[in-house]
């Protein structure tokens, strides 16, 4: 579909800047008029660098396109045009601006996110002082309204760097986002680099992929030139975060087997393989983690699909995944039908976690279980203690003289005792902020063991290892829940050995009778904390607490209306 209405041109832009405007920025929306005008002022606010800001405007019906007409009539650098019909995704639009730039430089802005301050001169310097044809940056997503950032594939960015060529770097297929970069104009025309049209979900995914394709040189920075807001609590929600129905996660197979395919067939079998292993590892655990929130047909479904994907996988591509998603893609290959969801979920949480039972073959090998011999763990009586998915319980007791945490962590196929558990190190991680409210330290105590518990016959679930007799540890120590303050608490651990040895790692939230139990907590300075313990979609122990009766009486009556609602 051609792109119409043009309203505004830039030349006289050009003769006023202190240096030679380079950059064309191409933001697109559909019925976003509450936050277009943010995004296209971030853009024009990077100065005379940014030549023009390209808004397309994807036939909304709620005035965002008169609202960018207005912006344009005081500002001679804003090009809005105006699609006669809605393409019904992110594509179109973009390969209209694509068509519409006159700049040398090209970079990509969605309607609802903001670029920070000096992002395009701080891309285009790296573009133009390294003589690359991409350049890219790191990217933060932003929790609305918290606030709380989180970066984006920071270990890409961690310091600049020249990448001669994508296939030198392969980390790069798992960043498959394309407004975090600065695209040369003509390599993009040269090469006939387009997003796919039309309705397509995660159309990224291939812009990436034939990007890289192309083999260019790219110049990283750690440098903030994108931020990308998260509206959870949005009418509409965005591609990404919309996962509730199977036809997205059918999407994203599609858009991920396409850019595997652009690779492959360009010769690239690194990348190809390489993205391979990033959808196991990201993508896979990912949707895994809330199978158990899903219904059983939606269940049923996202099964199927992925059974038939992964078939197309070869032992090449499992290899190069970590071992927690090459584990969940043998579950789903050995089963037709979902199992295992509660276990299965643990093992894609990060860190991976992975419960009792702690089954073995005929020959000692440790296996998934008795009914799926052929997924075989034998990995885990290798890795580094630091990497291994160990199992921790934790249970939060409020009691008459102060609330106690305790701590139990399951022996492992003996890694555990081979390591020898020596003290527990435990936070509670603020969510909003990541600060910490209160630390503590724990010694572990071995559990006592029944022999008769360790008894297995052909399969049976792991005894006690090298030969220790105990197959788990206790830690318990007092909580000063007083410490904390509102707000919500993810409880982080650090396991540490009498090896020297340690792993991070997080807890599962143990939910016997009245283990997670809303109570009240006495509090000198607040008189009382309402203290809710629960359980994560990945089943860690997490806390929300309300200070005060006034905090108590909010939260009460929070909870009363949703259940009158």
């Amino acid at each position: 579909m051609r792109a119409a209405h043009v309203t505004q041109a830039v030349e006289s832009v050009r003769a006023r800047s202190p240096r030679p405007s380079q950059v064309s920025v191409v933001v697109i929306g559909f019925d976003d008029a509450a936050h277009v005008g943010d995004a296209v002022r971030s853009a024009l606010a990077q100065g005379p660098t940014v030549r023009e800001v390209i808004a397309v405007d994807d036939c909304s019906t709620d005035g965002s396109a008169d609202l960018l007409d207005r912006l344009a009539l005081d500002e001679p650098r804003l090009r809005v045009v105006r699609r006669e019909v809605n393409s019904g995704g992110c594509g179109s639009p973009r390969n209209d601006g694509i068509d519409t730039a006159t700049a040398p430089y090209v970079m990509f802005l969605d309607s609802d996110d903001v670029l920070p301050p000096g992002a395009v001169d701080a891309l285009l310097a790296a573009a133009t002082g390294r003589g690359t044809e991409v350049a890219a940056g790191l990217c933060v997503r932003r929790e609305l309204p918290s606030g709380r950032e989180v970066r984006w594939q920071p270990e890409l960015y961690a310091t600049a760097a020249l990448v001669a060529r994508p296939s030198r770097r392969t980390r790069l297929v798992h960043d498959t986002l394309c407004v975090n970069k600065l695209y040369r104009t003509d390599f993009l025309h040269e090469h006939g680099i387009r997003f796919p049209e039309g309705h397509f979900p995660y159309e990224d995914f291939v812009f990436t992929a034939r990007v890289l394709a192309a083999r260019p040189r790219i110049a990283l920075i750690p440098d903030t030139v994108y931020v990308w807001h998260v509206r959870r609590s949005a009418e509409r929600l965005s591609i990404s975060l919309d996962r509730s129905g199977v036809d997205n996660w059918r999407a994203r197979i599609t858009a991920h087997a396409q850019a595997y395919d652009i690779l492959l067939a360009a010769g690239e079998k690194r990348l190809a393989r390489a993205s391979r292993a990033r959808f196991l590892d990201h993508a896979l655990r990912m949707y895994a983690r809330e199978l158990d929130l899903r219904g059983a047909g939606y269940r049923r479904q996202w099964w199927a699909l992925t059974r038939a994907y992964l078939t197309t996988f070869d032992a090449g591509d499992f290899a190069l995944a970590p071992a927690p998603g090459r584990v969940i893609a043998q579950v789903v290959l050995a089963s037709g039908t979902p199992r295992d969801l509660t276990r299965v979920k643990e093992v894609a949480a990060r860190p991976a976690r992975l419960r009792p039972p702690y089954a073995r073959a005929k020959d000692g090998t440790p296996v998934w279980s008795a009914d799926l011999p052929h997924v075989t763990l034998e990995h885990l009586l290798h890795r580094p203690v630091r990497l291994l998915p160990v199992a921790v319980d934790a249970e939060l007791r409020p009691r008459a003289r102060g609330t106690r945490l305790r701590l139990r962590l399951h022996e492992l196929y003996g890694r555990m005792a081979d390591a020898g558990p020596a003290t527990v190190d435990a936070e509670f991680v603020n969510r909003h902020d990541g600060g910490t409210g209160l630390a503590l330290t724990a010694e572990f105590q071995p559990d006592d063991t029944d022999p008769a518990d360790s008894a297995a016959g052909d399969f049976g679930s792991d005894g006690p290892g090298s030969g220790s007799g105990v197959d788990s540890w206790t830690a318990e120590a007092p909580v000063d829940l007083a410490a904390l303050g509102s707000g919500t608490w993810d409880l982080r651990l650090c396991l540490r050995f009498h090896d020297g040895t340690s792993r991070e790692t997080t807890a599962h939230a143990s939910t016997g009778p009245g283990l997670l139990r809303r109570s009240v907590a006495p509090s000198r300075r607040r008189g009382v904390l309402l203290v809710q313990p629960y359980a994560t979609h990945t089943g860690s122990l997490a806390l929300r607490i309300a200070p005060g009766l006034r905090g108590a009486a909010a939260v009460l009556g929070r909870r009363l209306r949703r259940l009158l609602h």
